[in-house]
């Protein structure tokens, strides 16, 4: 199910929800994966629109499944926001958020303000990422300060998100629901957008054409890759179907079951 290999890869860049695992169960032997990745001489970069964990967070939850990286090898949704942020709003600024350690954590490490909704400071934006205990009196909030006139920025536009008892609903989900009381669109800085893919391949210092984007949702993952001149693989182990994926168009270069599966296609190369 394969396209014919075009410029021989050098470097990955691969989503993780969905790839890697399913909330806390692996997709396969996590650790045996990343040992092929690294026999064949591959660069391998995480870039993930979840927004929940920080990058340490990750790393520990690789460390769980066996597997060592370093912080550079992970982009998130968080630090693209960021870098949105810096180029449009001054620090010191006042947000509301909605999201959990890895969104709060990267706006205070960039100056900004988080509004704990009780008082009645002017928030310049409401930025929107996943939030497992999101209240309805946040939703609330959110709608009057984007109402007041408050800029809506969002970490991704995920409608689900892959668990192993199926899809929840993802951001969004949250994002349908305030759109619809605030009647104002949101700005979504995660993919398809390729700010963290080009961050990624600035990292690891290759060509978009040398690089295989790993991922299992076609509109952002494969989108934004395709976008940029990478090539790209779709796995089948998250949201998107082989189904979707042959009406897909262009169709990815590569389909396959499993990111085990991707690896073991990829020939070796030699740095």
């Amino acid at each position: 199910m394969s396209h014919p290999q075009k410029t021989p890869i050098k470097a990955l860049i691969v989503d993780m929800d969905g790839v890697l695992w399913r909330q806390s169960q692996p997709i396969g032997d996590l650790t045996r994966i990343f040992q092929k990745i690294e026999a064949k001489g591959l660069k391998i970069t995480l870039a993930t629109n979840n927004a929940t964990l920080t990058v340490e967070q990750y790393l520990q939850k690789l460390a769980s499944f066996g597997v060592e990286l370093l912080p550079e090898q992970i982009v998130n949704s968080p630090q693209a926001a960021a870098m949105y942020m810096v180029r449009h709003f001054q620090p010191g600024s006042t947000l509301f958020v909605i999201g959990k350690d890895g969104l709060r954590q990267e706006m205070l490490k960039h100056g900004y303000v988080i509004a704990d909704g009780k008082g009645d400071a002017a928030v310049a934006a409401v930025v929107v990422g996943m939030d497992w205990d999101l209240s309805f009196e946040q939703l609330c909030q959110a709608t009057l300060f984007l109402r007041a006139g408050a800029a809506f920025i969002a970490t991704n536009g995920d409608r689900t998100f892959p668990t192993p008892q199926g899809l929840v609903p993802g951001v969004g989900a949250i994002l349908a629901l305030l759109e619809t009381a605030s009647e104002k669109k949101p700005i979504i800085v995660g993919k398809p957008d390729p700010l963290m893919y080009q961050i990624a391949l600035d990292r690891m210092q290759v060509s978009p054409s040398e690089c295989l984007v790993v991922g299992d949702r076609l509109e952002t993952d494969i989108l934004g890759g395709q976008q940029l001149g990478c090539q790209t693989a779709l796995v089948l182990s998250g949201v998107s179907t082989l189904q979707q994926a042959q009406a897909w168009s262009p169709p990815p270069d590569r389909i396959c079951q499993d990111f085990e599966e991707v690896i073991d296609q990829l020939e070796a190369h030699d740095g």
